[in-house]
């Protein structure tokens, strides 16, 4: 299985959407459009998991740069999430004694 990023996406892109350009070249398992957590609107990006890595790489390499409703998408394997802790400080205080 392998994970694709989908990137520049337009705001008025559906799942559906991305479902039917992907499915171009092999079997999709799940695509997400990630959202504000506030507003809830498209943040003009998302995921799509592929379950044959070969077809997940002819996808990357075809639909990169490619225009989907007037944006150039930006499609490349996704990384890892980075952790957000890392970074060495612990709690506010700004590494300041308080007394």
């Amino acid at each position: 299985m392998k994970n694709i990023f989908v990137g520049n996406l337009s705001y008025g892109a559906t799942e559906d959407n991305i479902r039917s350009l992907f499915e171009q070249y092999g079997t999709v398992e799940r695509v997400s459009i990630i959202t504000d957590r506030d507003t809830g609107q498209p943040r003009g990006f998302g995921f799509v998991e592929m379950t044959n890595d070969a077809e997940a790489d002819r996808a990357i390499s075809a639909l990169n740069g490619t225009a989907l409703a007037g944006r150039d998408l930006n499609v490349n394997e996704a990384r890892p999430k980075a952790d957000r802790n890392s970074g060495g400080r612990s709690g506010g205080g700004y590494g300041r004694k308080r007394w």
